[in-house]
């Protein structure tokens, strides 16, 4: 027995959906109508702009800053790769150098107030960038690159004169590209492929390069954006710009740092709007990568587990190596929407099916075992004694003659099959060439996804080159696990674009009765105490135990008597984070003898401890529940995020948690606690009652409504254990802690 209820032990029937308090009857389900304002009830934008970067990527005059054609100077090196690209787009170059005539054939120009014409793009070949930033403004020019580094990546001195940098750009009406970038942006692309192409965003040059390398198998890229120190141009503003590209058919990311998380979910948001996958790798998953990556970048990594739930939320699909970055984003770019969701796995040995299929089946894709009829049809090419239900297993010798076609067509026939994947292990020709063959012709005959994993560890045979790398219609692998990968992307895509809602449509845009009367309850810099914290859940209609805050014995034997024995009895005081382990909670005082004991065992220890009191709580005991912990604590990219999981002493030790980066609706708290290991627990185990999840959904949902509300005041909240109580009877917020900022 626990805690005790505010009221009754039970609640009133609740309507079938969960609605945060405060919220206004209308088509959106947890906020207001998106035409009331641009921003949230926190003052954070709900969308953002749409950089438009043509001129960037497709300038009509770019000025080179610092030009040089004397041979061993690095600036050399550059302007002759800036004048082959102004050649392939079409763009007008203009040397600028205080002492030469001319570059590489070109008049020259003493400074940037002698150009003869307002320049789309300025490339600043200079140590100093920021003399340059005043005169571009008088230039009227639109965008800049700067490749100085020495700035925010080397520590508190770079950052500053970064911070003036950005300042001048700001000033100059520029927009800037840099500074510590590269050359990415001013590559050759292939323009000899068709098709959706990969727009391409990095913070290292260099890690972008198996991704660019892939116009090599085929795959068309159309855009490389190197945003380096992100002084003023950021990797959200890429993001917002490639989501609305008819060529781009997805945008892969190396992100060492994100420079504002809000920014970043707003591009987000975009993109899936638009239905436009976005793979990442995020370096920071670790405490030595979170160091290199602040390093190189000057940025904030930020709380890893924030990182990774707001990119879920959102749906970025997050991958961990540059091999699966460049094999999803390919796989997305290209492949059309899933016909069904099922995975058929085929191939010509049972051992190579079988691995496959454990690897698939432990990551969630869905193999569906095939039908009676149709593991019958496969029969009439197949040997009896081998297994069709999925994953098939032909044996081998069926691919040598037309049976092998007859099979692959009958697989993809199949309505619950979306996708066919044929790993092969290593090549066996004559059979593996007949294979690929016919799985290419299949391909362009099909609106279905098909993979082949080619596992020679050499590559250059024939069917891999050129039959496989020849097809625009089949996705090819290397390993089982980058198909995996991928094709789970895949799926999860296309799962959560055809029913996306964005959340910052449902987002409350107005302050709810309830954070006036919670803004009168803060106390600026301080910790409330567990009376304070719980009158602050009262005001958002967060159930709380009947409790009493009394002062006296004699007081608290009157309210045990009000409340009903048996009861709890806990200090209350603003200093107060762990009672339990200072022995200032007693639980199942039956009489008023105990009572009284009790209240001056707790003062005592108070006082022996030096912790000042508001009080004792006098609490009616809960019936036994889930023990969940909801929370709200403050990330320094994201803001106020909503914290769910199983609560209890042990909390810190299981770290069973699901965070949530507000806004959310109902669905997402639903997803929310399907990520939680113990989520078995509130459907109840060894006997156990269903907990009614409904109310801890709710209860998610109003303390998501007051991180939004309180963003100004509340610097963190803790609630544990809030007691999920069997089905239809509630949740109880059993304890507190709020810190007011």
């Amino acid at each position: 027995m626990l805690g005790s209820t505010h009221g009754t032990l039970t609640t009133t029937s609740r309507p079938a959906r969960v609605v945060a308090c405060g919220e206004r009857p209308g088509p959106a389900v947890h906020g207001l109508a998106t035409d009331i304002a641009d921003v949230d009830v926190s003052g954070r934008p709900l969308h953002s702009d749409v950089p438009d970067l043509d001129r960037l990527f497709r300038p009509e005059t770019v000025a080179v800053i610092g030009a040089s054609d004397a041979e061993g100077r690095p600036n050399t090196g550059i302007t002759r790769q800036l004048l082959a690209w102004c050649e392939r787009v079409g763009a007008r170059l203009h040397p600028v150098h205080p002492t030469r005539r001319t570059v590489f054939g070109l008049p020259c120009h003493p400074s940037v107030a002698d150009l003869p014409e307002r320049v789309d793009l300025a490339v600043l070949l200079v140590g100093d960038p920021l003399p340059v930033m005043a005169e571009l403004g008088g230039s009227k020019a639109a965008f800049a690159v700067a490749f100085a580094s020495g700035f925010a990546e080397t520590g508190p001195e770079g950052a500053a004169a970064q911070d003036r940098l950005a300042a001048a750009a700001r000033a100059a009406g520029v927009r800037l590209l840099g500074p510590n970038t590269n050359l990415n942006a001013f590559e050759r692309f292939r323009d000899d492929l068709e098709g959706p192409a990969i727009a391409l965003i990095t913070q290292s040059g260099h890690q972008g390069r198996p991704v660019f390398a892939l116009q090599e198998l085929g795959i068309r890229l159309s855009h490389w954006a190197p945003t380096g120190n992100e002084a003023d141009l950021e990797c959200a503003d890429f993001l917002s710009y490639f989501a609305t590209r008819p060529e781009v058919g997805a945008i892969a990311a190396y992100v060492e740092g994100l420079k504002d998380g809000r920014s970043f979910l707003l591009a987000a948001d975009r993109a899936a709007r638009h239905k436009v996958p976005v793979v990442a790798v995020k370096v920071g998953r670790t405490e030595a990568g979170a160091r290199t990556a602040a390093s190189h970048t000057g940025k904030l990594t930020g709380a890893d587990e924030v990182v990774d739930a707001a990119m879920r939320q959102f749906g970025v699909i997050r991958v961990d190596g540059l091999d699966e970055l460049q094999d999803t984003a390919a796989l997305l770019a290209r492949a059309r929407p899933p016909r069904a969701d099922g995975v058929a796995v085929y191939s010509i040995s049972g051992g190579t099916g079988a691995h496959f299929a454990d690897l698939a089946a432990a990551a969630g894709l869905p193999l569906p075992t095939l039908s009676a009829a149709k593991q019958h049809e496969l029969h009439q090419w197949i040997p009896e004694d081998l297994s069709v239900e999925n994953p098939v297993d032909s044996g081998g010798h069926p691919v040598g003659d037309e049976r092998g076609r007859r099979i692959i067509d009958a697989l993809l026939a199949d309505p619950a099959v979306g996708v066919l994947v044929c790993p092969v292990t290593g090549p066996f020709p004559p059979m593996s060439d007949r294979l690929v063959r016919d799985l290419v012709a299949a391909a362009e005959e099909t609106d279905k996804l098909v993979c082949v994993v080619w596992g020679s560890p050499v590559g250059t045979e024939d069917a891999y080159r050129t039959t496989l790398l020849g097809s625009s219609r089949v996705a090819t692998f290397r390993t089982f696990s980058n198909c995996v990968t991928a094709v789970s992307a895949y799926l999860r895509h296309h799962r959560f674009t055809a029913g996306y809602r964005s959340p910052f449509d449902e987002a409350p845009r107005v302050l709810s009765p309830s954070a006036r009367k919670a803004q009168e309850l803060m106390r600026p810099g301080e910790q409330l105490s567990e009376h304070a914290a719980k009158q602050l859940l009262r005001a958002y209609g967060i159930r709380v135990p009947r409790e009493q805050l009394v002062t006296s014995a004699a007081a608290a034997v009157r309210a045990a008597g009000l409340v009903g024995y048996p009861v709890v009895m806990k200090a209350s005081g603003p200093r107060l984070a762990h009672k339990t382990e200072l022995g200032l909670v007693k639980v199942g005082l039956t009489s008023a003898s105990q009572v009284r004991d009790a209240y001056r065992e707790l003062t005592d220890i108070a006082r022996y401890e030096g912790l000042p009191l508001d009080g004792v709580l006098v609490c009616q005991l809960v019936g036994r529940g889930v023990e969940m912990v909801v929370g709200v604590s403050p990330d320094p990219l994201f803001g106020p995020t909503v914290t769910v999981g199983l609560g209890g002493a042990l909390v810190e030790v299981l770290r069973d948690i699901a965070v949530g980066v507000p806004p959310f609706g109902e669905e997402h708290a639903r997803t929310m606690l399907t990520e939680l290991r113990g989520r078995a627990l509130l459907d109840g185990v060894r006997g156990a009652p269903p907990a009614d999840v409904d109310a801890l959904v709710e209860t998610v949902l109003r303390v998501q409504r007051m991180s939004l509300e309180l963003a100004g005041d509340l610097a963190e909240l803790d609630i544990n254990p809030l007691v999920v109580l069997p089905r239809g009877q509630g949740a109880v917020a059993l304890d507190a802690l709020a810190y007011c900022r």
